[in-house]
C-alpha cells in the first residue's frame, strides 16, 4: 500500500520476532490470548481456527473487530460448534482470473470515472488488498497437433481480446496493489500455488513490517487448491470479491473442522488420482459441506506438496469450504524448490514454529468436530466418471461393473447387444487420436486452414 496502514492493538499482542538470518519484524501473538484466559490452549484448535483467529487479532479494535468478534472465535470448541457468532475475516490478497475479474477492473474505472466528475484526486481509488488476476480463461484450441501451435493459438487469442486485455494492461498501470499475469503463463490456480503465494505476507504498518499468514479468497471454485501450501483461501462470488477489494471484511460463522487423519503411506502402483478419489468418495458420503477439512496425522510427511494440492483443488468436488494442510517441512521443500526467496522460506519457518502454525509428526492432533481416519496404505488403482469424480471404483473391479451395467442397459430388450466393434466405433469419434498419416503433418497450412481465427462463439473456451 502507498502508505502505512494504522491499527490498534488494545490487548497488547502485538511483539517483535527475528528469524534466523536476522530479519526483524512484528507480529501479534498468539499466545497472548493463552496468556489472558480467552483460549484454553493453541494446540486443541484446528490451524485453520489458529490462523483466522490471527485475523482477528490482528485486526482486534480497529473498525471491523470487537470484543464479542474476538471471544466468539478464541471460545471455539468441538462442543460449542451450534453456538451463533460471526467474526470479520480480511483475507490478506484476492486472486482473480479473466471471467471475472475484468468487470472488477472495469468498477475501479468507473469509480474513477465518477471521482474526475467530482474534481477529485482519482489516482485515490485504488485496491486496498493487493489483488492478482491471472488470464488464463480466454484461450481457445485453433491449432494442435504441431510445435507451432502454443504460438498460434497466443496470436489468436490476442486478436480475439485485444479490447480487453488492452484495459487490463491500462489497469496494471493506473491501480496501486493490482498486477496481472500475461496469457500464455498457466492456469490461475497453478500460478498461484507456484508463484503468488508467500505462506506468510507481510507489509507496513505503523512504520514496521509486520507479518501474518497468508490468506485469499478468489473468483473461481478451485481457488482452494491453495490450501495444499498452508495458505487458507476458497472461492466467493464476484461481488465479495469486490467487497475484499475495497477493504471490507467477509463475515463467518464460527467454522465446523473436520479431521481427516492419515496414517501409513501409499503403496506401489497407486497415485495422487487414486488417493484423491477415495477421498472424495469418503468425505462426501460422510458430509463435509459448508465446512473446513483440515488433514492431519504422521501419514502427511509421506504426501508430496503436488499430492496435497490436488486433494485440496477437489475440495469443491468433495463439498467442503477448504481442504487445508498444515505448513510443515515439505511446504518449506516446495517454496524452496520453485524459487522463493530464501529471506521468505526462513520468514515462514520461524513464524510459523512462533505462532504454533507448524506441523511435525509430534504435533498432537488438534480437536474437532468430527474426526475421520484412513489407511494411506489401503487405496488402491481406481477409476471414477464419466462425469462424477465420487464415483469411484476399484480398477480390478471395473470390467465387471461395466459389463453389470450394460446388461442392465439392455435388460428386456432381447438378446444382449454384443460389444465386440464398439472400441473401432468409439476411435472414429476422435479425430485428433487419428496418425499424422491420416492428417498430413498435422500443420494447419498443410491442412488448408487459415491464420484467420475461428469466430469465438463457434467455438469453446477453456
Amino acid at each position: 500500500m502507498s502508505e502505512a496502514t494504522r491499527t490498534a492493538d488494545p490487548l497488547g499482542a502485538r511483539s517483535q520476532l527475528t528469524t534466523s538470518n536476522g530479519t526483524s519484524v512484528a507480529y501479534y501473538r498468539l499466545q497472548k490470548l493463552v496468556k489472558d484466559g480467552l483460549v484454553e490452549s493453541l494446540d486443541r484448535l484446528p490451524f485453520t481456527v489458529r490462523i483466522l483467529l490471527e485475523n482477528v487479532l490482528r485486526n482486534y479494535g480497529g473498525e471491523f473487530a470487537d470484543d464479542s468478534h474476538l471471544k466468539a472465535l478464541a471460545g471455539w470448541s468441538p462442543e460449542h460448534s451450534d453456538d451463533s457468532g460471526e467474526f470479520p475475516f480480511l483475507p490478506a490478497r484476492v486472486v482473480l482470473q479473466d471471467f471475472t475479474g475484468v468487470p472488477a477492473v472495469v468498477d475501479l474505472a468507473a469509480m474513477r470515472s465518477a471521482m474526475s466528475r467530482l474534481g477529485g484526486d482519482v489516482t485515490k481509488i485504488n485496491p486496498l488488498v493487493p489483488a492478482d488476476l491471472v488470464i488464463d480463461h480466454s484461450v481457445q484450441v485453433d491449432s494442435f497437433g504441431t510445435s507451432l501451435a502454443f504460438q498460434r493459438n497466443v496470436d489468436f487469442e490476442y486478436q480475439r481480446n485485444g479490447e480487453r486485455y488492452a484495459l487490463l494492461r491500462w489497469g496494471q498501470k493506473a491501480f496501486e496493489n493490482f498486477r496481472v499475469v500475461p496469457p500464455g503463463t498457466g492456469i490461475v490456480h497453478q500460478v498461484n500455488l507456484e508463484y503468488l503465494a508467500s505462506v506468510v505476507a507481510t507489509k507496513d504498518v505503523d512504520g514496521e513490517t509486520v507479518a501474518y499468514p497468508d490468506t485469499l479468497v478468489g473468483t473461481d471454485s478451485h481457488t482452494t487448491m491453495i490450501n495444499g501450501l498452508g495458505v487458507l483461501g476458497w472461492g466467493v462470488g464476484g461481488i465479495e470479491a469486490e467487497a475484499v477489494l475495497l477493504g471490507q471484511p467477509l463475515y463467518l460463522l464460527k467454522p465446523d473442522v473436520v479431521g481427516l487423519k492419515f496414517t501409513g503411506s501409499l503403496r506401489a502402483g497407486t497415485t495422487a488420482t487414486d488417493l484423491v478419489l477415495t477421498v472424495t468418495e469418503l468425505l462426501r458420503n460422510h458430509g463435509v459441506v459448508g465446512r473446513f477439512v483440515e488433514y492431519c496425522g504422521t501419514g502427511l510427511s509421506n504426501l508430496s506438496l503436488a499430492d496435497r494440492a490436488t486433494m485440496a483443488n477437489m475440495a469443491p468436488e468433495y463439498g467442503a469450504t477448504a481442504g487445508f494442510f498444515p505448513v510443515d517441512d515439505e511446504t518449506l521443500t516446495y517454496l524452496r524448490l520453485t524459487g522463493r526467496d530464501e529471506n521468505l522460506v526462513k520468514l515462514v519457518e520461524t513464524y510459523c514454529k512462533e505462532q504454533g502454525l507448524f506441523r511435525t509428526d509430534e504435533t498432537p492432533d488438534p480437536e474437532f468436530n468430527e474426526l475421520l481416519e484412513l489407511d494411506l496404505g489401503t487405496v488402491e488403482p481406481s477409476l471414477a466418471g464419466p462425469r462424477r469424480p465420487q464415483d469411484r471404483v476399484a480398477l480390478g473391479d471395473v470390467q465387471t461393473i461395466f459389463r453389470t451395467a450394460y446388461d442392465a442397459a439392455f435388460e428386456g430388450q432381447g438378446e444382449v447387444r454384443d460389444l465386440e466393434g464398439y472400441d473401432e466405433q468409439a476411435e472414429e469419434s476422435f479425430p485428433a487420436s487419428d496418425p499424422p498419416s491420416a492428417m498430413g503433418s498435422g500443420d494447419s497450412h498443410d491442412r488448408g486452414e487459415s491464420d484467420t481465427p475461428r469466430p469465438a462463439a463457434a467455438t469453446a473456451t477453456v
